[in-house]
């Protein structure tokens, strides 16, 4: 009985993190759904963001209530450009390209951003190339890789790959109504958009790796930064958007999809994905992002009438390659760092522990799940 627990222990973060993108796959094709029915882009993603605050904030409340640091001018003016770049622009850029290209398209091109926030980084001082190194010589290849799978993915489509020949089912009862359509010319817009929205969400990534620094309480940082995204949302639709009906929720999908994407992925998948950081470490988060787009290939054609192309299957290829070529090449680069912190520790003389290795774990989990994020908060 011991043997199996310790089993069922040993997989637990094995199977979560499948949950994980399981529910990430379900949010993209609810979201998908809501948009064909006629919602409009920009009223999704602030009712996405008006639920995922009031969680947040509810959630700081509980955890954060007593031990929160002093909230500083600074710290605001951070969290503003993270509830920026992560949440009401990267959004609106995500959802638009899931509606003018595909869901397949979008969730592809979004395992770019290790890639694209290696080149800002290094762009910034933060990162160095390290060509005398086995590790960045696959780190700088796998950027090449990856935005040559961009490039594929983005331009080229080749034949079609149809693999449910035989199976039917229609939910896209509104498909002509819906509100931006490939058909329309529209697709680079598209294109831009899924670039665009990994170019915004790497930018979160370096502002909110100095936020954790400076302001460290994980579930305080989150509510500021929804709380500053549903504002933003909120403000851009209610200018860009003139149909008030749009705010209205009158057919189930829209309801159902609202709240799983607000309260389901933004705050409770998000406490899944912390806690297997915390067990496992970000680098093993990281390596599920793309079973999210293998699930959204196989069911974008079968549930959303999408079209797959060898194009498709190529790019995201190539893509996941540079993921997986800088993943490997980071994971080289801290290991010799974490090797060093332990022999110093081992050579140090004795000294008086006063913080608990509990709260200090804690306190080290946080920082990297919010330094780690790409992997929780895409497009949910």
């Amino acid at each position: 009985m011991n043997r199996i627990l310790k089993v069922v222990q040993e997989l637990k973060p094995l199977l979560l993190m499948m949950l994980v993108q399981v529910a990430y796959t379900g949010n993209t094709v609810s979201t998908s759904l809501a948009i064909t029915d006629g919602m409009s882009i920009k009223v999704f993603t602030a009712y996405r963001q008006i639920f995922g605050a009031a969680i947040t904030i509810i959630l700081a409340l509980i955890f954060e209530r007593k031990n929160r640091p002093k909230l500083t001018w600074r710290v605001l003016l951070m969290t503003f450009l993270c509830g920026l770049f992560e949440g009401s622009l990267f959004q609106n850029l995500f959802f638009t390209a899931i509606a003018l290209v595909s869901a397949t398209y979008a969730n592809a091109i979004f395992n770019m951003v290790p890639v694209i926030t290696f080149i800002l980084s290094f762009l910034c001082g933060y990162e160095k190339l390290n060509l005398q190194t086995t590790a960045g010589k696959a780190k700088v290849m796998g950027t090449i890789i990856g935005v040559n799978g961009t490039m594929m993915l983005s331009f080229f489509k080749g034949v079609e790959i149809n693999i449910w020949k035989n199976i039917h089912i229609n939910l896209m009862h509104k498909k002509d109504n819906n509100e931006i359509r490939a058909s329309d010319g529209k697709e680079w817009i598209g294109v831009l958009s899924g670039i665009g929205c990994c170019f915004s969400f790497s930018v979160w990534l370096i502002i909110q790796a100095k936020l954790s620094k400076e302001y460290p309480s994980h579930h305080s940082s989150t509510s500021l930064m929804n709380s500053m995204a549903a504002v933003q949302a909120t403000l851009f639709a209610l200018c860009v958007e003139k149909d008030w009906n749009q705010w209205k929720l009158p057919s189930a999908i829209r309801i159902l999809a609202t709240l799983y994407s607000g309260i389901a992925v933004t705050a409770f998948v998000n406490i899944i994905t912390s806690w297997c950081v915390r067990k496992k470490g970000p680098l093993y988060v990281s390596v599920f992002n793309p079973l999210e787009l293998v699930l959204v290939a196989a069911t974008a054609p079968l549930l959303l009438q999408e079209k797959l192309y060898l194009g498709s299957v190529l790019g995201a290829s190539l893509i996941v390659c540079g993921l997986y070529m800088v993943l490997w090449s980071k994971s080289k680069e801290i290991k010799p760092q974490t090797d060093l912190v332990l022999s110093e520790t081992e050579l140090s003389t004795t000294e008086v522990v006063v913080v608990s290795a509990n709260d200090k774990s804690d306190h080290v989990s946080n920082n990297q799940v919010n330094s780690n994020s790409n992997t929780v908060n895409k497009g949910s």
